[in-house]
């Protein structure tokens, strides 16, 4: 399969979704493509931003089968955000009160795994991203990342998680407020997809963000954090 681009028998594997559905949908111009001859190509980096934005609407079991179709050799199946995520890459508080320092303070937390090679590159990635759609989600989360993966700017994935003890402009849905925020780092577009499928299942968990708002330390954040990818997990083994 070409690193760049996708054929419609490409796309619909590279979604796990039925040819016909993919079909409508393109011709719908619901899905971003097009027609080279009587071919359809995609853009892989348009699809998964495309996906980015769709997964929002996802149902949990819609979350669960784009997870499943975006399996990454460098994540563990069973706990991907557990992999990426420790104690050295989260804050609790963290001391920021603009969207901006929000952002300059994930990354840099994110330094703290040294995995992040070029952190001017990273930083205005992720700036210029919330400049074409803010990364904010309902309930007061935000997952910021780079527009596209940066195979050159970091080593392994990352996640960097933030929260702040008072909720912020962050360009939240309806102008809602922002407290808790997930950075997240990869190389490629699948590790990318898997890490945003499993923390948009995480979020939708009863309790899962009041738990979060509990939690007063980097310590108690994680236990929450891993808590929830291992429900996840076992939740999926058993359906």
């Amino acid at each position: 399969m070409s690193h760049e681009t996708f054929t419609l028998d490409e796309l619909v594997q590279h979604l796990g979704r039925n040819r016909r559905e993919i079909e409508k949908l393109v011709q719908r111009g619901r899905i971003p493509g097009r027609k080279v001859g009587d071919d359809w190509v995609f853009s892989q980096a348009e699809i998964t931003q495309w996906l980015e934005q769709e997964m929002r609407e996802f149902s949990d079991p819609e979350l669960a089968h784009l997870e499943v179709n975006q399996q990454s050799v460098e994540l563990d199946s069973e706990s991907p955000v557990s992999q990426v995520i420790t104690l050295e890459t989260m804050e609790v508080p963290l001391q920021a009160r603009t969207k901006r320092s929000v952002l300059e303070s994930l990354v840099e937390i994110a330094g703290r795994s040294w995995q992040v090679w070029e952190p001017a590159t990273v930083l205005k990635a992720v700036q210029d991203r919330e400049e074409v759609m803010p990364t904010s989600f309902e309930k007061g989360v935000a997952i910021p990342h780079p527009r596209n993966p940066l195979p050159d700017a970091i080593g392994q994935p990352i996640i960097a998680y933030g929260r702040t003890f008072n909720s912020i402009p962050f360009g939240g849905y309806k102008g809602g407020m922002t407290d808790l925020f997930f950075l997240v780092l990869s190389r490629d577009a699948t590790t990318h997809l898997h890490l945003l499928a499993r923390l948009g299942q995480m979020i939708r968990l009863p309790d899962f963000l009041t738990q979060l708002r509990e939690a007063d330390d980097p310590q108690s954040s994680l236990a929450v954090i891993q808590a929830a990818d291992e429900e996840i997990s076992q939740r999926g083994s058993q359906s």
